[in-house]
């Protein structure tokens, strides 16, 4: 018989489980996959959105779910039972599993009161509106800033630079624009190298960085941060607190996220696996949750007696950066062992294209679904100036 193994939400790390489980376990599982959304929606482009530049792909979560070989259940799991191997939905439905992969994501909340919201999504039309001022001379001070180092960072370093871009095509040459992170360096989670080569290409375009410093509020023109300061701005947007979702019967830890092991088992729990920005492993990217996934569908499919020899968790942080000219792409390990792995350059140093997620089931997937179909490109590659572009690929070689 087919062991049955239920998938918990609708996200990278769901779909990625469900590919690789496929792959690897083939009829050895069965795969369902319960999300209280149908759809899903390819997050990362939504940064160029206020600019014109890029659309949000969504995709019926559904049809998705069906060329993975799983069944889509539209409904919450609320609790586990682990003792008796069975999940409970929001509408009371008991799910029994041999098997629960539980990757429902985090939630987003607003922490900076005062202060424009970039959720990552829909919801672009205030960020929209700042733009515009900027680029009509209404207002020239603008800070883009986040809550805390746990957030995924690199979209405030893109609203930035898309921002910047787009006021000197427009032929604004008085904005103000500022970075405030809580960050001791720009990226830093990439490593020094890219983290270097990112500080370098902020100065050459203008824009000021305030390292160490977290935002509390923006009122009247004032942001006022800690250490205990305000600083002047006509506008600040800024990025969501990620929030936890949690279950019953998954003990998570003092921030509310679900601790899992090499494995990405979920800590004092057997045949229940976590992935993404559920866990509290602190990076929330969507190519952590991809790796994530795949650790777990490995440990499942061995379980299952598919003769691979499981990996553990070893991140590589990998991400695309959209500057409003050529992208940039950067690349380091997250754990020590490797050597110095930081690097910045103008072309992927991975294999798998140039798109925003980089995973090893779900890029290829996506793309083979977009075949055939009118496909929402990133931010078109709008040609820089001499200068700037000899300057961006240098700052890619140094770095």
């Amino acid at each position: 018989m087919k062991a049955k193994v239920v998938i918990v939400g609708g996200g990278v790390a769901a779909l990625e489980a469900a590919l690789v489980l496929r792959d690897l376990a083939g009829d050895r599982a069965a795969l369902e996959i319960y999300s209280a959304r149908n759809d899903f929606v390819y997050r990362p482009y939504a940064v160029g959105r206020p600019f014109g530049s890029a659309a949000l792909k969504t995709y019926d979560l559904g049809a998705l779910a069906r060329r993975c070989g799983a069944e889509l259940h539209t409904d919450n799991i609320v609790s586990v039972d682990e003792s008796a191997r069975l999940a409970t939905t929001y509408a009371g439905v008991s799910v029994p599993y041999d098997y629960l992969v539980y990757a429902a994501g985090a939630g987003r909340n607003s922490q900076v009161p005062g202060a424009t919201t970039f959720w990552g999504i829909a919801e672009v039309a205030d960020v929209e509106v700042v733009i515009g001022r900027l680029k009509d001379r209404r207002i020239r001070r603008a800070a883009f800033t986040m809550p805390s180092v746990a957030e995924w960072s690199l979209p405030m370093y893109e609203l930035a630079l898309l921002t910047e871009a787009e006021l000197s095509r427009a032929g604004v040459a008085d904005c103000e624009l500022t970075i405030v992170t809580p960050e001791d360096a720009p990226l830093r989670l990439f490593g020094r190298g890219a983290s270097d080569g990112v500080a370098r290409l902020l100065e050459e375009r203008g824009i000021e960085v305030i390292l160490g410093t977290h935002p509390v509020r923006f009122h009247e023109g004032r942001l006022q941060v800690v250490p205990d300061a305000s600083l002047d701005f006509d506008e600040v947007i800024s990025l969501p607190r990620l929030e936890p979702r949690t279950v019953a019967g998954l003990t998570p830890d003092s921030d509310g996220f679900v601790r899992v092991d090499d494995h990405c088992r979920v800590f004092n729990r057997e045949r229940i696996y976590a992935a993404g920005d559920t866990t509290s492993f602190p990076v929330k990217q969507g190519g952590i949750a991809a790796q994530q996934a795949d650790v777990a569908a490995e440990a499942i499919a061995a379980d299952l007696g598919v003769p691979i020899n499981p990996s553990a968790f070893d991140p590589i942080l990998r991400g695309v950066l959209w500057t409003g000219y050529e992208p940039l792409y950067l690349q380091g390990w997250l754990a020590g062992g490797h050597g110095e792995t930081s690097t910045l350059s103008t072309e992927p140093p991975w294999e798998g294209g140039t798109d925003k997620i980089v995973a090893r089931a779900l890029t290829s997937f996506l793309a083979e679904v977009d075949v055939g179909a009118v496909r929402t490109a990133g931010p078109a590659r709008r040609r820089p100036g001499p200068d700037r572009g000899r300057n961006q690929s240098d700052l890619a070689n140094s770095a």
